[in-house]
């Protein structure tokens, strides 16, 4: 008698690659215009002063500067901005 079960089919293996979404330069980190400051789907962060939004809700930085996290408004939304180095 056999000791193994037959070959079959394996039922796994069809688990989505990973997205890599979230914070990629944090507050008070310095950035050059072009460089990725959130990959997010959806906005949950609203892009502000110095960040442009990718077709993809992707937050990235217009200019030169330092990234800043503020939360603004009666209804507590977040936006990134960028500003200057000083």
């Amino acid at each position: 008698m056999a000791h193994k079960k037959g070959g079959g089919t394996t039922r796994n293996g069809r688990d989505s690659e990973s997205k890599r979404l979230g914070v990629k330069v944090y507050g008070g980190q310095k950035i050059n215009a072009g460089g990725i400051i959130v990959r997010q789907r959806g906005t949950p962060m609203n892009a502000g002063d110095g960040v442009g939004i990718g077709k993809d809700h992707t937050l990235f930085a217009l200019m030169d500067g330092v990234v800043k996290f503020v939360v603004k408004g009666p209804d507590s939304k977040k936006y990134v901005t960028v500003v200057k180095a000083a």
